[in-house]
């Protein structure tokens, strides 16, 4: 049986990262670590996570005609991702500004590059593939007209799109509805309901998030709780998927790990309460080791981890 393909439209971005032992204030230059570059950007670190798990990634998006898109087309190429999606173009590739502290957490800043030249025409190229009835991946690092076209058309095709609303935006329902699964953080979760101010912070909070974000036409909600893991709605008595204990080491695309490897596990015909639980395991191993793609792990990793967490059950 012909697997199902898993499609990322999304961002590709050179990661500057740099370990400070706190972010500097107003006016203040700190020294922190020497320089690390790596492949990134939250569409090629989903596609390269699901790739590296075994899924048939196609990534679509923009890259420049310069050593960080080298770098980039590479590193998809690398891990067994289709990139014959991406375009270069006459910009500069999209880039990060990382900084990573001592206890894992991370301040990013985004240059866009050729990542803000993604329309609608992206979205045509994809329609073949669509028609597949694909596992579509999406964010909100390239604009959001063509994000807007993506649900439009994937939709349309029957396709299941998950959703990770990052950065975070207010979108409105008509764009929610479209999307099969949408997989906010605390932050995102708060400002898609219109509290902004108030991350949920308990499973209880996040219970009520899903209730307000079902009734803006959300079908599946994955609100992603950092350590404390995932509480996830499909409309009938939510559930709570538990992060695994680990030493976290830089958590940069902790959550892209998670988005490819639930993509990749709803691609082999897992359930959703598998796919989350094989998500949070790859995630967990991702933030052990520093990097975006280059942290995302193996199949045999994961699965040791799953069978490791249920012998301690």
């Amino acid at each position: 049986m012909k697997p199902t393909p898993v499609l990322v439209f999304g961002s590709l971005n050179a990661d500057l990262v740099i370990r400070a032992d706190r972010l500097p204030r107003a006016g203040e230059t700190l020294q922190g670590g020497d320089l690390a570059v790596y492949p990134g950007g939250k569409g090629a670190n989903q596609a390269c996570a699901a790739a590296r798990l075994g899924a048939d990634v196609r990534m679509f998006g923009a890259v420049g005609r310069d050593v960080f898109g080298d770098l980039l087309l590479e590193s998809l190429r690398g891990y067994g991702a289709d990139a014959s999606g991406v375009r270069r173009l006459e910009r500069s590739t999209g880039s990060a500004s990382i900084t990573v502290l001592p206890n894992g957490d991370n301040a990013i800043l985004l240059a866009p590059g050729a990542n803000g030249a993604v329309d609608a025409s992206w979205v045509d190229a994809m329609g073949p593939s669509l028609g597949d009835k694909p596992i579509v991946l999406c964010q909100l690092e390239v604009p959001l007209p063509a994000v807007e076209a993506l649900l439009v058309a994937a939709d349309a095709k029957g396709a299941r799109v998950i959703l990770d609303p990052a950065p975070a935006y207010p979108l409105s329902p008509e764009l929610l509805v479209r999307a099969s699964i949408v997989t906010p953080n605390q932050t995102e979760a708060a400002l898609l309901i219109g509290r902004p101010e108030a991350p949920p912070a308990t499973y209880e909070d996040a219970r009520e998030v899903c209730r307000l974000l079902h009734e803006r036409g959300v079908r599946t909600a994955i609100v992603k709780m950092g350590e404390q893991g995932c509480l996830v709605s499909d409309g009938g008595e939510p559930f709570v998927a538990p992060a695994h204990r680990v030493k976290a080491v830089d958590t940069t695309a902790a959550g892209d790990t998670f988005n490819g490897a639930l993509a990749a596990a709803l691609a082999e015909g897992l359930d959703l309460r598998a796919a989350v639980a094989f998500g949070n395991a790859a995630a967990a191993i991702s933030v052990t080791r520093p990097g975006a793609q280059s942290s995302a792990p193996e199949r045999a990793e994961v699965e040791r981890l799953l069978q490791q967490a249920a012998q301690e059950r």
